[in-house]
């Protein structure tokens, strides 16, 4: 697509625009007596610029060849929706109204539910990473487009961003146009006085090309975007702009970065900007609202794969190898053209979490990312809106522990992200307390829209890789390191054989049994298998199950375990936060009464081999086997 200057006539059309807009910031957040209208005021003037120029408007914003213009500083919402209204995407009086009203799309943080918004935001520092997903799927999928990401000063304090400004160099995102706006204030006051920081030679530093301009020249704007569009490299422009442009009791005061201004400040606003004050029909009109709007979020859909047959495994494997197995098979069948719909993100851990076979498939859909977690969870997020299954893989505590908060805001933006983590639990081993992920489960319950899968042995994860291939959604697939012995049935052929089929939320019966449940999830399932087996020469016969998906068990299923009148719960992850503690909300939750006994990890472990760490835990199959016979 050809991108031409902006005309005089456009130039003049702007400056309208944007004195309606600083007009509706000021209204909205009056109105809701609450925003951030300073950086809205100080960024305007490029918002309404970029939607002029770029190829997105109301009539294309749902197209796969648009561009994708995203706001990593979110609070800036009032001059996200009043560019948005006055480029027809929404009325405008339905978002000055419903600003920040309980039930409206027009929350205080940009939401996708809102026409023309690509990505939520609010949590600093996200943007360029999810900017740099969107265009990379522009290059895998060989859609061309371009991504525009407006970010705030105070945010290029974070990490991350020095993160994404690296991967977007190395993958040669020359698609990919930052703009910070550059207005120098964040809460604290000056960026010079909170966090010094040098924008234009990092970014220069880690090979963009950087353009300086006036954030509130059109024309600069303009021009600097030609620029960046027609350069073959990821390209900034710095923005130098002014907080509460517009107003002069608001320049540059950092007072209005997260205030509203009163309604008696209003009017004399809205004066000097030369405005109609009709702040008492918005407030009527706030008052009888109807809010029929849907929160609703469309993803491009994900591609239904083939996936083959599974393998089954009749000898001790680490499971790990088996998503790596699995995964590399699925890759081969549905290698097509154009382009591959399968994506793996790595972290400089190919070789541990058994990616490589992937990368040998498919290599230009193999991203490696080097050591930068954060970036590679926010940029994993936007790659698997755009119709890309899309897989990281790593280890527990840096796929999960490192990285919620990046998970969190996949799941606001109701992302498909398969997060693939190994290495959890005691199984670690030697690497001791630091690697030691005992917390997976318990934190990823915690987000909504994401499912948990812990597989007991080889051959249930090879079928459970075969079965997220093909889910919508965010699935959370957890394994250890060491190899592990293959369940059984009583005749010693492997329980999930060719015929099992692998189903989210059914717990499988291992063993049959009169005087208890034990009931084990992930590295620990031969362990309890073996419990069980020792306990029954010892006259006491307990039922073995696998819960694969703790999260979603069943009145069904818990009704059935109950019914022995004593639950064993048996893992490798922090006793207070996962299988058994979810064990014990449902018994409650469905009146259900047992005796539970959780037997799980109290306390940081100690580096070891790993079957001592297990042993100090109090997890061996000896010391498990000596705590469920005193109940006997």
């Amino acid at each position: 697509m050809q991108y031409a200057s902006l005309s005089a006539d456009k130039v003049i059309g702007l400056k309208k625009k944007a004195t309606k807009a600083r007009a509706a910031i000021l209204k909205s957040t009056t109105l809701a007596k609450s925003g951030h209208p300073g950086g809205s005021m100080s960024s305007i003037d490029i918002l309404l610029t970029i939607y002029e120029m770029m190829n997105i408007n109301k009539d294309n914003y749902q197209s796969e060849g648009r561009d994708r213009i995203l706001v990593s500083h979110g609070h800036i919402s009032p001059a996200v929706y009043s560019a948005l209204s006055l480029n027809g995407f929404f009325d405008i009086d339905e978002f000055v109204s419903q600003f920040r009203l309980a039930g409206s799309i027009y929350e205080g943080h940009i939401e996708r539910s809102v026409p023309g918004v690509e990505w939520g935001t609010g949590n600093l520092g996200q943007g360029l990473s999810a900017g740099c997903g969107f265009a990379l799927a522009s290059k895998i999928k060989k859609v061309p487009y371009n991504v525009v990401v407006l970010m705030g000063d105070g945010e290029q304090q974070k990490g991350q961003l020095s993160e994404a400004r690296r991967f977007a160099v190395k993958y040669g995102l020359s698609n990919l146009i930052g703009i910070v706006d550059y207005n120098k204030l964040q809460i604290g006051g000056s960026i010079k006085k909170v966090m010094p920081q040098n924008i234009k030679e990092e970014y220069q530093a880690d090979g963009w090309d950087v353009f300086e301009i006036d954030g509130h020249s059109f024309e600069e704007i303009g021009e600097a975007l030609i620029k960046a569009l027609n350069s073959d490299k990821p390209a900034l422009i710095l923005a130098n702009t002014v907080m509460g442009k517009g107003v002069s009791f608001m320049e540059n005061k950092e007072g209005y970065h997260g205030a509203a201004i009163s309604e008696e400040q209003l009017v004399t606003a809205l004066e000097e900007l030369g405005c109609e004050n009709d702040f008492e029909r918005y407030k009527k009109l706030r008052k009888e609202a109807k809010l029929t709007a849907e929160h609703t979020v469309e993803n491009i859909p994900l591609p239904s794969l083939n996936t083959g047959n599974p393998i089954v495994y009749d000898k001790p494997l680490d499971n790990r190898s088996a998503w790596g197995n699995a995964l590399a098979d699925i890759a081969k069948i549905n290698s097509k053209e154009p382009y591959s719909p399968l994506v793996v993100l790595d972290c400089d851990l190919q070789g541990s979490v058994k990616t490589a076979d992937f990368e040998k498939q498919v290599p230009e859909n193999f991203i490696q990312c080097g050591i930068m977690e954060h970036h590679t969870i926010s940029m994993g997020g936007t790659l698997s809106v755009e119709g890309l299954q899309t897989f990281f893989a790593g280890f527990g505590v840096f796929g999960v522990d490192e990285t919620y908060n990046q998970h969190r805001l996949n799941d606001i933006n109701k992302a498909n992200l398969k997060l693939v983590v190994t290495h959890v639990g005691l199984d670690v081993g030697e690497d001791g307390k630091t690697h030691q992920c005992l917390d997976y489960l318990g934190l990823m319950r915690n987000i909504y829209g994401f499912k948990s899968i812990i597989p007991v042995c080889p051959n249930q994860t090879d079928r459970a890789t075969r079965y997220i291939a093909n889910k919508e959604g965010g699935y959370l697939l957890a394994m250890g390191r060491s190899k592990v012995s293959i369940i059984t049935k009583e005749d010693g052929t492997p329980y999930y054989d060719e015929n099992y089929k692998y189903e989210y939320g059914k717990a499988d019966l291992i063993r049959e049994g009169t005087d208890g449940a034990l009931l084990v999830m992930g590295s620990v399932g031969a362990k309890g298998l073996e419990v069980v087996e020792k306990l029954r020469e010892k006259g006491i016969k307990l039922q073995l199950w696998a819960v694969s998906a703790p999260t979603a068990m069943d009145k069904e299923f818990l009704s059935k375990v109950a019914s022995t009148g004593k639950i064993f719960t048996y893992e490798d992850h922090n006793v207070n936060t996962g299988l058994g503690s979810l064990v014990a909300e449902k018994l409650v939750e469905y009146e259900l009464q047992s005796k539970l006994v959780k037997l799980g990890v109290a306390d940081y472990a100690l580096s070891g081999n790993a079957e001592e760490v297990y042993k100090y835990a109090g997890l061996s199959v000896e010391q498990v086997m000596e705590k469920i016979k005193k109940f006997y």
